[in-house]
């Protein structure tokens, strides 16, 4: 059985800058800038470059935020979207 895990890319890599409520993620690599709202920033943020299972993850922004009801499989799909946009690095390990 395989077992994602995600890291953020490398904080040289992207500029982020608060917008009000939203937030702009220049990534270098793309060139592209995403406008972004939460829970990417605290994503990203949670994630930094350590390499941590979606359920891990979970657990570390819970104790950083109040989740109210914690959704894992809204998170894995949110995280499988920022890998598509190049702003999370998919890993895979057995």
């Amino acid at each position: 059985m395989h077992i994602a895990r995600y890291r953020a890319v490398p904080p040289s890599t992207l500029r982020i800058v608060p917008l009000d409520a939203l937030t702009l993620v220049y990534h270098r690599a793309s060139g592209i800038t995403h406008v972004v709202d939460a829970p990417v920033p605290e994503i990203l943020e949670a994630l930094g470059d350590e390499a941590l299972t979606s359920a891990a993850l979970l657990d570390r922004l819970s104790e950083r935020f109040d989740l109210g009801d914690p959704d894992p499989f809204a998170l894995a799909v949110r995280l499988d979207e920022l890998a598509a946009a190049g702003l999370v690095e998919r890993l895979c390990a057995m």
